[in-house]
C-alpha cells in the first residue's frame, strides 16, 4: 500500500509540477481584464469538474473579490440545477450550458470551461457558442485534449489522463487564478 500512495503522489507532484506558469498568468489576465471592464465570467463542468467549477467560483466572487475591493462577475453554470434539469428535459442535456450563456453571454465576456475528456458534448458546445458570439474562451482539460482544446482560445493541458490527477491539477489553477488577486490585489487595477 505504501508504494501504491508513494508512486500516486509522485504521479500527481509530476502534474503539478508541469504546470504552465505562462498559460496560468494569460488566465489571470484574462480574469483581471474581464474585472476591470465589467464583464462576466462563466465557468463550467461536470461531475468532479463542476465541483471545480463551483468552488473556483466561490472563491474568486467571493474571497478574491473581498481583498480586491471590486467584485468579479462570476457565475458557475452547473450550480443552477432547476434550470439545467428544464433545458436537459425540454432540449438536450448538450444544452444545460449553451442555453444559459444564450440569456447572459455578451462579446467581451469571459468563459471557462472545465473537462477532463475536453469532449464533454455540453462543454463543447456552450464552448463552441461562446467562440461564435464573441466570448473569451478557455479551457482546462486532461492528456486526451479533446475539442474543447481546439477550441478554446487558450487551453492548459494537464498531460496526464488520470481524473483524480487531472482534476487536482485543474483545482490547483483554479485556486492560482484566484490566490493570484486575493495575495496580489494590486494586481486587479
Amino acid at each position: 500500500m505504501n508504494q501504491w500512495i508513494t508512486d500516486y503522489l509522485k504521479a500527481q507532484k509530476a502534474a503539478i509540477d508541469a504546470l504552465p506558469a505562462e498559460g496560468i498568468g494569460q488566465l489571470i489576465q484574462l480574469l483581471r481584464s474581464a474585472l476591470q471592464e465589467g464583464r462576466n465570467i462563466f465557468v463550467f463542468g461536470n461531475g468532479g469538474s463542476a465541483a471545480s467549477a463551483s468552488h473556483f467560483a466561490t472563491d474568486l466572487g467571493k474571497g478574491a473579490s473581498d481583498k480586491v475591493g471590486k467584485r468579479f462577475r462570476v457565475l458557475a453554470l452547473n450550480d443552477n440545477v432547476s434550470w439545467m434539469t428544464a433545458l436537459a428535459n425540454d432540449y438536450s442535456y448538450e444544452d444545460v450550458f449553451v442555453g444559459q450563456l444564450q440569456n447572459y453571454g455578451q462579446p467581451g465576456d469571459a468563459v471557462l470551461g472545465i473537462s477532463v475528456s475536453g469532449n464533454s458534448p455540453n462543454c463543447v458546445k456552450a464552448l463552441q457558442w461562446a467562440k461564435d458570439h464573441g466570448l473569451k474562451t478557455a479551457a482546462l482539460v486532461g492528456g486526451k485534449r479533446g475539442r474543447m482544446a481546439e477550441i478554446a482560445d487558450q487551453a492548459i493541458v494537464i498531460n496526464d489522463t488520470h481524473y483524480g490527477r487531472v482534476e487536482d491539477a485543474h483545482m490547483t489553477i483554479c485556486h492560482l487564478l484566484c490566490y493570484a488577486f486575493m495575495e496580489n490585489p494590486q494586481w486587479a487595477k
